[in-house]
């Protein structure tokens, strides 16, 4: 009797000590897409972010970009940022055009004005943590982020992407040089350059500038088909595997802002 309660016991503490039998769901792209809503941006900006991404997903071509997969589903949220980050779209899996039409639906259901710095390195820090920590394998991991300026707040850019980097996950840019925004004093000329040098890295990774709002809609569609599909079109693809530290500044932002602050501060 005491063997065999002996027994049920040891037999018991090995099941709890056990490793979890992982039930993740695997797809075949675990994608974060990092909003700009900083104060650079404007209210129009802002709208034409959030309903050029609504079009883009609502596409037949990204649509046909998810059926190209070997699972044909991927996992998709929508993230601003600025200083900080919130949340808008949570983790969904895409597989259907429902799907894609119900993700685009809450992007236009709700907007909120921002007033807020621009920290690209904490918001890929926080779009790493949120692949790391979902209920997802994808085959492939990528971050996406956007925005009209460079990083002037949280730890350096540089230092971000190589944590983000050794995670396994791929960073594409869509820098956004339209000249629109709250003021010259934040623009950075070659924006695309520091995007290309600072921001981005990986296989396949890329930049698409935008030049001018009335191709925002077009460049995300063109993205997200890049980054959803399964043989994506080598041609527009640009990679960031060079050593950046030597090519370009990639602390002008800060610079920028300190460079503000004084003006601001002086008598």
């Amino acid at each position: 009797m005491l063997r065999k309660t002996f027994l049920t016991i040891f037999t018991s503490a090995f099941l709890l000590a056990a490793p979890a039998v992982s039930k993740a769901t695997e797809v075949d792209l675990e994608l974060v897409l990092l909003v700009d809503v900083s104060r650079s941006m404007t209210e129009r900006e802002l709208e034409i972010q959030r309903q050029g991404y609504a079009a883009a997903l609502q596409s037949d071509e990204v649509f046909a970009a998810v059926q190209s997969g070997l699972l044909q589903r991927i996992a998709l949220t929508y993230v601003e940022w600025a200083g900080t980050q919130e949340v808008v779209v949570d983790w969904r899996l895409v597989e259907t055009q429902a799907d894609l039409e119900g993700f685009a639906r809450v992007l236009t259901t709700r907007f909120d004005p921002a007033l807020r710095r621009t920290s690209i390195s904490e918001a890929l820090i926080f779009g790493a943590a949120m692949i790391e920590e979902n209920e997802f394998q994808g085959l492939r991991r990528v971050i996406d982020v956007s925005g009209d300026g460079p990083n002037n707040q949280g730890r350096p850019i540089l230092r971000a992407r190589e944590t983000v980097l050794s995670k396994s996950i791929t960073i594409n840019g869509l820098p956004l040089m339209t000249r629109e925004g709250l003021g010259s004093q934040w623009h950075l000329d070659d924006l695309d350059v520091y995007y290309e040098n600072c921001v981005i890295g990986g296989p396949g990774s890329f930049v698409i500038p935008v030049l001018d709002w009335q191709d925002f809609a077009e460049a995300v569609r063109r993205k997200l088909v890049l980054e959803i599909a399964s043989a994506p079109a080598l041609e527009y693809v640009r990679s960031a595997q060079y050593n950046s530290a030597n090519a370009y500044d990639c602390l002008i932002g800060e610079k920028i802002w300190e460079r503000n602050r004084q003006i601001w501060s002086e008598p």
